[in-house]
């Protein structure tokens, strides 16, 4: 049975030991706050009692309780004060010889049977260990910032823990209503593991200039729903602290995608921290404050003198749920749309979805009933792709075979009239493949909507190298008129979010086939401990096994990157039919539910 810790030390008030130390306070725990000296440990005073103060305002604290969370606080400069603590947790800067020569302190000073732990999120808790006559006694307990809000807490042990330690730690994060995790000392522990490679590969591509840092942020909040782009959250964290960790975790397991991007220590050098100096990747209003401020890095907004062409009628080809959600989306904006299916049963089809759907809109209010008619008014249904000739913008949105694209792409260069945009919405061929199937490849561009079209903002505009300046001008002043958010990028595999998504979650079956950590963990640390609104296995259980390695296959045949090679084990659920929610069974059972 777990041991009841009623007294704990936190050694170390900045933003992070002191929310540490306000969570302990919250829950009813006594404790000893350190600092080096009375200005420090005023300064983490003030830190709770912003925290706080902050918390009363909202009506998420009383009065009454926060004087009793004070009262139950003793700020300290010495560690002798921590003699009596159950538990002493250090929360100071990511320095392995600072860290290990407070343990080295603590062990003269705390009782036998008390516990040590690191709040680490990178460093080696082994390493730091060793430098106690009690290794057994030594455990990681890494908070997730802000300590107060966020639920997750990653309990680490390393080989030498003892069973009960794990036990009693486990326990005391649950009394704080946080949800731990074991896991073993391992760099970057779970979160941070797969967190920092994504990030790392973010920076790389603004690095390369493949997108612009505004683009990347923007794709990856509104193509996946993260609560931040990886560049305004490395400025967050701190670019300092985003190298270290990459860099230890880089010397731990010599994997590539760890090995930091080189603008990453040339920014930190010149002191371009993030928030904390006021300029990172991006400008701040001023040292710690979120206030993003225009830099020279700022995208100019597009003048009314850019060169775009005249869209007045859009074809779409294709019958399956995107090619219908994009119908849905420009005849909603005011666009004539021409959609060519195979067949007159297919055309109707279409014709029955979309209607269904504009009612949708009308019965929850998201739409008026004469809203509704006028989109089917200019919504017009054909199965002959010579009815495109008219067009000023065709979008193909048919089946992912290259083969299958190739040949309309050929056709659409005899039908369409001189001028016309040809457009493709594959999220995972070369566009370039298709523009060469046509005479007219500086026409050709990539227009990857999301699923479901009319629910999701983002596009990707996609130019090749021969894709003309005014074509994806044209096409991204069409996404912007249809409510959408074009990012641009250009033609390799993945685009944005799909070559930076996928090898996180790969990543993940990864660490899972290493028995490092479950799916229930793993899912639970991204979820929890980085706000993502889906955990990997869950989103891989509903994009499709199948779908997420035929993705990651042709990542690693575009990048040749080993780190992209997909997971053995992603391959072997494949071979054997265990798809995900489709097919029941995937990470996960279905057939249950």
């Amino acid at each position: 049975m777990a041991r009841e810790l009623t007294t704990v030390g936190v050694v170390g008030l900045g933003t992070m030991g002191a929310g540490i130390a306000e969570v302990f306070a919250r829950h009813g725990l006594t404790v000893v706050g350190v600092e080096r000296d009375e200005e420090a440990a005023e300064r983490g005073r003030g830190h709770i009692q912003h925290s706080t103060d902050r918390a009363v305002k909202r009506g998420k604290l009383s009065v009454e309780d926060q004087q009793a969370l004070f009262d139950r606080v003793t700020f300290a400069t010495t560690m002798e004060a921590l003699a009596d603590c159950d538990l002493v947790i250090e929360a100071v800067v990511e320095r392995l010889e600072l860290k290990r020569e407070i343990f080295a302190a603590l062990d003269k000073i705390v009782r036998e049977d008390a516990i040590l732990a690191t709040n680490t999120s990178s460093l080696s808790v082994t390493e730091i260990s060793v430098a106690t006559q009690r290794p057994r006694r030594v455990v990681g307990m890494h908070f997730f910032n802000p300590a107060p809000v966020q639920e997750f807490v990653e309990v680490i042990k390393t080989v030498v823990t003892e069973p009960d330690v794990v036990d009693d730690v486990q326990a005391l994060a649950r009394r704080l209503d946080k949800v731990p995790v074991v896991a073993a000392d391992r760099a970057g522990f779970i979160a941070n593991a797969l967190l920092f490679g994504y990030l790392n590969h973010a920076v790389s591509m603004v690095e390369s200039r493949y997108a612009t840092r505004e683009d990347v942020d923007a794709a990856m909040r509104l193509g996946c729903g993260y609560p931040m782009g990886p560049l305004a959250l490395l400025d967050l964290i701190g670019l300092d602290t985003a190298y270290e960790i990459l860099d230890t975790m880089y010397k731990q397991g010599r994997n590539r995608l760890h090995a930091p991007a080189p603008i990453l220590k040339q920014m930190v050098t010149a002191g371009l921290l993030g928030r904390k100096t006021g300029r990172g990747f991006y400008t701040y209003e001023a040292a710690d404050s979120p206030v993003v401020v225009d830099d020279e890095n700022t995208p100019t907004p597009a003048g009314d003198d850019i060169a775009v062409r005249t869209v007045k009628q859009v074809g779409v080809v294709g019958s399956g749920t995107m090619a219908v959600g994009i119908v849905e989306v420009l005849a909603k904006a005011g666009y004539d749309v021409l959609y060519v299916a195979r067949g007159t049963e297919k055309v109707d089809r279409v014709r029955g979805v979309l209607e269904r759907s504009l009612e949708k809109g009308v019965q929850r209010g998201k739409l008026s009933s004469e809203e509704r008619d006028a989109a089917l008014r200019r919504v017009t249904g054909t199965a002959k792709l010579d009815d495109l000739a008219s067009v000023d913008l065709v979008i193909e949105a048919v089946v992912e075979e290259l083969s299958v694209k190739q040949a309309l792409f050929e056709s659409f260069d005899e039908i369409c009239k001189p001028g016309a945009i040809l457009a493709t919405t594959t999220s995972s061929l070369p566009v370039i493949d298709l523009a060469m199937a046509t005479k007219r490849p500086s026409d050709v561009v990539g227009l990857h909507f999301f699923n479901p079209a009319p629910v999701m903002q983002l596009v990707e505009v996609v130019s090749t190298v021969s894709t003309a300046q005014d074509v994806a001008d044209t096409v991204a002043g069409v996404a912007v008129a249809a409510g959408k958010h074009p990012v641009r990028c250009g033609d390799r595999a993945g685009f944005i979010v799909n070559a930076l998504l996928f090898p996180y979650l790969n990543d993940a079956v990864r660490m899972l086939e290493a028995h490092y950590a479950g799916v229930d963990d793993i899912d639970a640390a991204m979820k929890l401990g980085c706000r993502l609104p889906m955990g990997p296995f869950a989103l891989l259980d509903v994009v499709g096994l199948d779908v997420s390695l035929a993705i990651q296959r042709t990542l690693y045949l575009e990048f040749r990157e080993p780190g992209f090679a997909p997971a053995p084990l992603l391959e072997h659920l494949v071979t054997a039919g265990y798809l995900g929610r489709k097919t029941g069974r995937g990470f996960r059972d279905y057939s249950s539910n």
